[in-house]
């Protein structure tokens, strides 16, 4: 890369305010929240802000029950802070790349360490995979979203949308490098043992998700370890 002035530096790095939407990407990698009232974000992801905005965790009674009760069993949860205010608020996660959603009634399953931010009229509900807790340390939880408006989800690098169909038959994924899919796929938890075993995994299984009927599948191309096969 070849070396810049102070001033093309300060020029090449500004923020841009290209658009008026409420969720801006900066770079592929940095989200511009313009708060006006309340947006959801991930805890921790604040890198910057500006303006009137007062950050809050999100208490017990606000996840719902059905929500708590299903963090309690798999020991994990989608840990979400309220912004509120007036101001701008700059968030990252890792460097991952981030994507905006608009959803206009639709819903949609995202992985929940995937859920960057979502303005107020997005509900989110945890969901967990069957089977998950006997065969995953610590289970396995994603977030259904859905209502009107803008979400933010990260992949790490450039993410893949596969379609499912009963033309192409059912599409098989590994976990870790699942981000979303559409909201009316079950994807159901399965071993392929043969699979395991040529690969030397000292369980002997290989676990995937395996989703069939009409819709799609996002993943990424790197495997974040957050999943572990129990022995």
């Amino acid at each position: 890369m070849a070396v810049q002035s102070l001033q093309e530096f300060l020029a090449a790095s500004k923020e841009k305010d290209v658009s008026s939407e409420a969720f801006e990407l900066e770079n592929p990698h940095l989200l511009e929240v313009r708060v006006d009232g309340l947006v959801w974000a991930k805890s921790g992801a604040m890198v910057a802000r500006k303006g009137g905005v007062k950050f809050t965790r999100q208490g017990v009674l606000e996840q719902g029950l059905g929500n708590l009760l299903k963090k309690a069993v798999s020991g994990e949860g989608m840990q979400l802070m309220k912004m509120e205010g007036q101001g701008r608020v700059y968030l990252a996660d890792e460097g991952k790349k981030i994507t905006l959603l608009r959803l206009a009634g639709e819903s949609i399953f995202v992985n929940g360490n995937d859920v960057l931010a979502f303005e107020a009229g997005i509900e989110n509900k945890i969901t967990m995979m069957r089977k998950a807790a006997g065969m995953l340390s610590g289970g396995l939880f994603n977030v259904r979203l859905s209502g009107s408006g803008i979400v933010a989800i990260t992949s790490h690098y450039q993410p893949l949308t596969l379609p499912v169909n009963a033309q192409s038959g059912p599409v098989f994924t590994d976990p870790n490098a699942t981000v979303a899919w559409s909201g009316g796929l079950s994807p159901e938890i399965v071993t392929d043992i043969s699979f395991g075993t040529l690969l030397g995994r000292g369980s002997g299984e290989s676990i995937q998700l395996k989703f069939a009927g009409e819709g799609w599948v996002v993943v990424q191309p790197y495997e974040e370890v957050v999943l572990q096969a129990k022995e």
